[in-house]
């Protein structure tokens, strides 16, 4: 199956870009387009690697593909430093959006920590204030093109500082502006979810929902404070939970695989997985299994019935898009339409949503899928 140079492909005669999706697991500050910060570094007399876009987008990727999440994330260095100002929060926000819609995306959580947004005088407030101006911005933009996209944030704490319970507090004071969720993101190993049990019990008092990075640069026992102290509603990546399964034999297509109990109740529990191929493959996550797309647990969770759906993690570090990631997939492992739509109504599922606009969400790709 070719990919086209946008990373598009056609699957049983449909464009996979054209077609309805739904993107849980995508980071404000790695989808940064690298023309705008080029040109907001320049504002504020900031020195990036090159000045040619298409060098910088080179750049990105090479300094991500490093097989370790620590490395990976210094690259944000660059992003969130363009990110200070309200315009810089705005302008950033309102390109993502329009960038999510070009993708076909019909309704997207973007996440992003506000205390990294704050050197420059902003208040957590102001930044998020702008973040959401942004974000209308590029939902109006969208619509004037023809095209219709919501967006909602997930307001995100860094699990190796001691601010979480005054971020889950922003999240909740935000919650009818704009804020559908919060998360705790950056370097996993070392920072368990039980760190910030506090912020987490306040959510739960709140009802308001939780989506937690697990699973990724760490095992299993992060993946199970995500469930128990976090009350994840979805996993942030949660690939490995595919160490919880045992593959006892295998003979053609079929494998006989026993569960661990932790890979039990994700499954039993349609807990979803926000997994991310080309970023899983990028920071060693699945390098337990191999080092190609091949190796990825994605096609072994998937037939074993998980709800898994797929993101882009960081668009700007992989330099990819939510296409081009359903794309891989359906060239690595066959997949065909069916199989595409079932990512998709994982992801609507998995909505941070009331029910009712999830079930019209369902309809939505359900009618876009079938036409």
């Amino acid at each position: 199956m070719p990919i086209d140079q946008h990373g598009d492909a056609v699957v049983q005669g449909v464009s996979i870009r054209s077609l309805p999706k739904v993107s849980l697991h995508d980071h404000l500050d790695g989808g940064v387009r690298p023309a705008t910060i080029i040109e907001l570094a320049d504002r504020i007399g900031l020195e990036v690697p090159s000045t040619d876009a298409d060098d910088l987008a080179d750049w990105f990727a090479e300094k991500s593909d490093s097989g370790s999440l620590v490395e990976y994330l210094k690259t944000f260095d660059l992003t969130t430093a363009v990110m200070q100002t309200a315009d810089g929060l705005r302008r950033v926000a309102r390109e993502f959006v329009e960038d999510l819609a070009a993708d076909g995306v019909i309704y997207g959580e973007v996440r992003w920590a506000p205390e990294q947004h704050v050197t420059a005088g902003l208040s957590l407030e102001e930044a998020v204030e702008a973040v959401q101006e942004g974000i209308e911005e590029g939902e109006d933009a969208a619509e004037r093109s023809g095209r219709d996209i919501r967006v909602g944030q997930l307001i995100t704490a860094m699990r190796h500082t001691d601010r979480s319970l005054e971020i889950a507090r922003l999240a909740v004071a935000f919650r009818n502006n704009g804020a559908v969720g919060f998360d705790i993101a950056g370097p996993e190993e070392g920072f368990p979810p039980s760190n910030h049990r506090a912020a987490f019990d306040y959510l739960a008092s709140e009802f308001f929902p939780t989506t937690v990075h697990a699973g990724e640069a760490a095992g299993l026992d992060s993946i199970r404070s995500a469930l128990i102290d976090g009350r994840a509603l979805r996993l942030g990546h949660g690939v490995r939970i595919a160490e919880d399964l045992d593959v006892v034999s295998r003979s053609g297509e079929e494998v006989l695989v026993q569960f661990g109990d932790l890979a039990r109740w994700v499954r039993d529990r349609e807990i979803p997985l926000e997994l991310s191929p080309s970023s899983n493959l990028q920071t060693g996550a699945i390098e337990r299994w191999g080092t190609t797309l091949e190796d990825h647990p994605f096609d072994l969770l998937y037939q074993l019935g998980f709800s898994v759906t797929v993101n882009v993690d960081n668009r700007t570090m992989s330099r990819t898009s939510l296409t081009r990631e359903l794309a891989l997939l359906a060239e690595t492992f066959e997949y065909d339409l069916d199989d595409l739509e079932a990512f998709q109504l994982n992801a609507a599922a998995g909505a941070f949503l009331p029910i009712e606009e999830r079930e019209e969400l369902i309809e939505l790709i359900a009618d876009g899928f079938e036409r």
